[in-house]
C-alpha cells in the first residue's frame, strides 16, 4: 500500500469523523430534513438527466432515459421508505419483554460504487448514511469517476447550502485499487457493491463488510402465465439501461407447450431469435476465452452487439434471443451476461424446471434472485420453498422489482444480499436497517419458566 494512498485516506477519514462530531446533537428532525434536501436535489428532473448523459458518455453503458428514470425513482422510492422511520435515540420499546432498542451511527462508511450504477449508488447509500448520523466515502470505479464524483459534489453543495459539514459526504476523484482497498481498511464499515473481486477484498479488509453475490437470474414461465404479459414483462426488464443490472433476466425457463407462442410474443417485443449460426457469431463476438464477458460489448445496444458479430438486423430489434441446452463453462450463455441476450431453455414437468433454475443457479448467481411468470399458486410456492435465492419475483419485470419499485413490497437499494449462497451475511435488500448500530436495553421481568411437560411433553 502506497504512502500516498494512505495518506489521501486518512485525511478523507479525519475528515468524515470530524463532520460527524459537528452533528452529533442533531436531533430527527434535523436530520430528516437535511435529507429531505439531499434527496430533493438527487432526484430533480434537470440534473438527473445531466448526470445520466455524463454516465453513458463516460461509460459507455446503458441508456440516458433508463438511467434518468433509475436515478430519479430510486432517490424518491430510497427516501419514501425510509423518511418516516427513527434512526436515532430510542426506536423500539417492548414493554412487555423489557426490551428498548436505541440506535446509534455504525460509523464512517466505505461505500463502493459499481460503474454499471455509478449514477444512483451515490445517492441511495447517502441517504442510508446521512439518516443514521454517519458519514460515507465513496469510492467509484475509475471508468465511472466524472459521473460519480458529479452526483456527489451535488450532494455535498446540499449540505453545505443547509449549514452542515460537507464532508458527511466525500469521494475519490482519483480512484485506484490501492486507494480504494485503504478505505476499506481505515474505515468503520464497507458496502460493496461491484465485481466479485471487488466484494472478496472488501470482506479481506479487517473491516465489517456487506457485500453482493452476482446476478444470473433464471426466470420461469410455465403453461398458466398471460404470454403476452410476460413478454413485455420480460423485454422490460431485459432491456431496462441495455442490461446493466445484476438483476436483469439472464435465461427464461419455458414449459414446452407454451415455447413457440412465448418466442412468438418475445419477437413482438422486439426480440430477435438467433440461428445457430447466428449464435456462434455472437458467441464469438460476445465472450473472451470461451466464456469472459468481452467488455466493450456489456451493456450496449444491439445495434452495436450486432456489428461487432457480423449479424444484420433492423434498428427495432431489441434484445437477442439464443437458445441453450446445456449449463457451465462450456456453455457461457447460461452465465450472467450484463447485455441484451436472453438466454432460453425449454422444459417439460415443473419438476424439471425447478431442477434447471437450480443448475443455473449454482454455475453463477447462487443466492440472488430468480423469477416465475404464472397463475398456479402450487408452483410458486413449490418454486418459493425450492430456490436457494434471497428474492423471487411473481409476474414482474426481474430488474425493476428486485431493487424495490412502487408495484412491489421489496425495500429500495442498490444493493442485494445474497446470503451465504453468495457469500453475503443476510440476504435482505441492504437499506437504512444495516447502516445503524442498535443497542438493546433489557429491564427485568416477572419469570415465566416452563415445565418440563409444557417444553418435551408428558412423557418426558
Amino acid at each position: 500500500m502506497s504512502e500516498e494512498a494512505k495518506k489521501l485516506v486518512s485525511g478523507m477519514i479525519d475528515r468524515a469523523r470530524k463532520a460527524m462530531d459537528q452533528i452529533a446533537d442533531y436531533s430527527q428532525e434535523e436530520i430528516d430534513e437535511l435529507c429531505n434536501k439531499v434527496a430533493a436535489a438527487a432526484a430533480n428532473e434537470e440534473d438527473a438527466q445531466e448526470i445520466a448523459e455524463l454516465a453513458v458518455e463516460e461509460t459507455k453503458m446503458g441508456v440516458v432515459e433508463h438511467k434518468r428514470v433509475k436515478i430519479t425513482k430510486k432517490v424518491k422510492g430510497t427516501w419514501n421508505d425510509i423518511k418516516d422511520l427513527k434512526s436515532m435515540g430510542k426506536i423500539e420499546e417492548d414493554k412487555e419483554e423489557g426490551i428498548i432498542k436505541f440506535a446509534k451511527p455504525v460509523g464512517v462508511i466505505s461505500g463502493i460504487v459499481p460503474v454499471t450504477n455509478c449514477e444512483a449508488t451515490p445517492p441511495v447509500k447517502g441517504l442510508f448514511a446521512l439518516k443514521g448520523k454517519n458519514a460515507i466515502v465513496f469510492s467509484p470505479h475509475p471508468r465511472s469517476k466524472k459521473t460519480s464524483t458529479k452526483i456527489v459534489n451535488l450532494m455535498r453543495d446540499v449540505l453545505e447550502e443547509a449549514g452542515a459539514p460537507k464532508d458527511l459526504f466525500q469521494i475519490i476523484e482519483e480512484p485506484s485499487i490501492e486507494a480504494t482497498n485503504e478505505l476499506m481498511s481505515q474505515s468503520d464499515l464497507v458496502v460493496a457493491t461491484g465485481g466479485g473481486s471487488m466484494v472478496k477484498a472488501a470482506y479481506s479488509s479487517g473491516t465489517p463488510a456487506y457485500g453482493v453475490g452476482p446476478g444470473n437470474a433464471p426466470i420461469i414461465v410455465d403453461e398458466t402465465a398471460d404470454l403476452e404479459d410476460a413478454a413485455e414483462k420480460i423485454m422490460n426488464g431485459k432491456t431496462f439501461d441495455n442490461g446493466t443490472s445484476c438483476s436483469t433476466e439472464n435465461s427464461l425457463i419455458v414449459e414446452e407447450s407454451v415455447y413457440d407462442e412465448l418466442m412468438e410474443e418475445l419477437q413482438k417485443q422486439g426480440g430477435y431469435f438467433t440461428t445457430k449460426e447466428e449464435k456462434q457469431q455472437l458467441q464469438d463476438a460476445f465472450f473472451v476465452d470461451g466464456y469472459h464477458l468481452n467488455i466493450d460489448l456489456i451493456c450496449r445496444s444491439a445495434k452495436i452487439i450486432a456489428d461487432a458479430a457480423g449479424l444484420d438486423i433492423s434498428d427495432d430489434i431489441k434484445f437477442f434471443i439464443v437458445e441453450e441446452d446445456g449449463v457451465g463453462k462450456e456453455y457461457p450463455y447460461s452465465g450472467e451476461k450484463l447485455s441484451l441476450i436472453l438466454t432460453v431453455y425449454k422444459y417439460s414437468g415443473f419438476d424439471n424446471a425447478l431442477k434447471r433454475v437450480e443448475e443455473i443457479l449454482r454455475f453463477q448467481g447462487l443466492g440472488h434472485s430468480c423469477g416465475i411468470h404464472s397463475t398456479n399458486d402450487e408452483h410458486i410456492e413449490k418454486l418459493g420453498a425450492f430456490a436457494p435465492v434471497s428474492r423471487i419475483m411473481v409476474r414482474q419485470s426481474q430488474s425493476y422489482g428486485n431493487s424495490g419499485n412502487w408495484n412491489n413490497g421489496m425495500p429500495f437499494t442498490l444493493s442485494l444480499g445474497c446470503g451465504t449462497w453468495g457469500g453475503n451475511i443476510t440476504t435482505e435488500n441492504i437499506t437504512l436497517k444495516h447502516f445503524l448500530n442498535v443497542t438493546w436495553l433489557s429491564k427485568p421481568i416477572e419469570a415465566e419458566i416452563p415445565s418440563d411437560e409444557e417444553l418435551f411433553g408428558e412423557e418426558a
